[in-house]
């Protein structure tokens, strides 16, 4: 029995009719509908990114494995296997290995974005002849996410002499604001997964995964999964997301609340952060990267700045108050250095595993806001232009230097 699944073109039909939602007869009966996040992929945009990059050809490879598998287990190392390789892909692109594929420039962290949709839509509205239960599927999915952004690649050479640096990055967001957005953090993550940095103690080895822009998949513990192995054998960690115009912030002080503003699937979420044994969850931790080093540091065009701001309620109060030096005793939190988004909420995460893990005291960590990733003058409708592609190129460049600065200062 051949496989059935989601005919592109009639969903590609609805949205450009304006549906928000696909119809029933825009899924293969069964199978569950794109979400919101991949329903934006059948825009111009997304379509021209993957075709300029060649990773037009990554969801189409993955739906023909899916077609030959006859088994659940075919069906796994097959997502498992092109996950893989469409991690490795992106890397090889963005480090110089390999052929362009097209004529974006290789730090573009968009086709990776984009590739992945593509293929987690082919495994969500896929229907094979074998069935398929909602619990398979969402182990499929899972696997997918997780190969495909390095989760399960991370990995340090045995031996002594060698620091070890571990960096995460975000997808891109905002995507209902400007369909063409890129996401630095990212393309940072690309750019120096393996890379080795020489510091003044040696060499110093880095590697990088990335992470959804999703309240869901936080919620599920994906920071935590993803980072837990690998904390108590690192020497630094920071977690990298873009911030604000023109600069680069260390935040200080991480805080344990959604403030409900909408991820890539259009849900919000205002509550405390959830997390396990809320019992004895703190309301703010603390970077232990060595921020006075950083900010002193020259370490490339965009200023750095140590920020120690955060917006709490004060004990005994109701209304929120933003204080410029940090929190007070007993207050609530309602917004960290780095905000009430995900950005904050990956640095109260990943610190709060170091201090759970006791390492509050022997490792530095925390979140490096990179300065908003800007197209040139006047581009409101090209996917790329030169001054865009500087920008990203120099963010890097920075952020590479901040993490020698912070090895070298801890």
């Amino acid at each position: 029995m051949n496989s059935l699944r989601v005919r592109l073109g009639v969903l590609g039909l609805a949205l450009l009719t304006g549906f928000t939602t696909p119809t029933a007869a825009s899924a293969a009966q069964g199978a569950p509908a794109p979400t919101v996040e991949e329903q934006r992929l059948d825009r111009a945009a997304p379509q021209e990114i993957l075709r300029r990059s060649g990773f037009d050809t990554v969801a189409p490879r993955l739906a023909r494995a899916l077609d030959a598998a006859r088994s659940y287990g075919e069906a796994r190392r097959a997502v498992t296997r092109e996950g893989a390789r469409l991690w490795q892909r992106a890397v090889d692109r963005a480090q110089g290995r390999g052929g362009v594929g097209g004529d974006l420039s290789r730090d573009d962290d968009r086709p990776l974005y984009w590739a992945r949709l593509g293929m987690t839509r082919e495994v969500r509205t896929w229907e094979p002849g074998f069935g398929l239960t909602d619990g398979r599927r969402a182990a499929l999915l899972g696997e997918l996410e997780r190969t495909s952004r390095g989760q399960s690649a991370i990995s340090y050479p045995h031996g002594k002499g060698l620091k070890r640096i571990l960096l995460t990055g975000f997808d891109p967001f905002t995507l209902d604001r400007d369909i063409r957005i890129s996401n630095p953090s990212g393309a940072t993550a690309l750019a120096l997964d393996g890379a080795v940095i020489e510091t003044a103690d040696g060499p110093a080895r880095i590697e990088t995964a990335v992470f959804p822009v999703r309240w869901r998949d936080f919620t599920e513990g994906t920071v935590e999964r993803t980072l837990r192995p690998y904390l108590p054998e690192v020497d630094l960690f920071t977690t990298v997301s873009q911030g604000r115009v023109g600069r680069f912030d260390i935040e200080r002080t991480n805080g344990a609340w959604r403030g409900g503003f909408g991820d890539n699937d259009n849900i919000g979420r205002t509550e405390t952060v959830p997390v396990t044994d809320p019992a004895s969850q703190p309301q703010w931790t603390t970077t232990t990267l060595p921020y006075a080093a950083i900010v002193a540091a020259n370490t490339g065009r965009f200023p750095v700045y140590d920020n120690t701001g955060v917006t709490e309620i004060p004990a005994g109060g109701t209304e929120p108050v933003v204080r410029p030096d940090g929190p007070t005793p007993g207050s609530t939190a309602r917004a960290g250095g780095g905000g009430d988004y995900l950005s904050n909420e990956i640095a109260y995460r990943a610190t709060l595993l170091r201090d759970r893990l006791g390492l509050r005291d022997t490792l530095p960590g925390g979140h490096v806001h990179t300065p908003v990733l800007q197209f040139g003058a006047g581009n409101t409708t090209e996917v790329t232009d030169p001054e865009f592609v500087r920008n990203r190129l120099d963010i890097i460049t920075q952020v590479r230097t901040i993490l020698k600065v912070a090895a070298e200062g801890s």
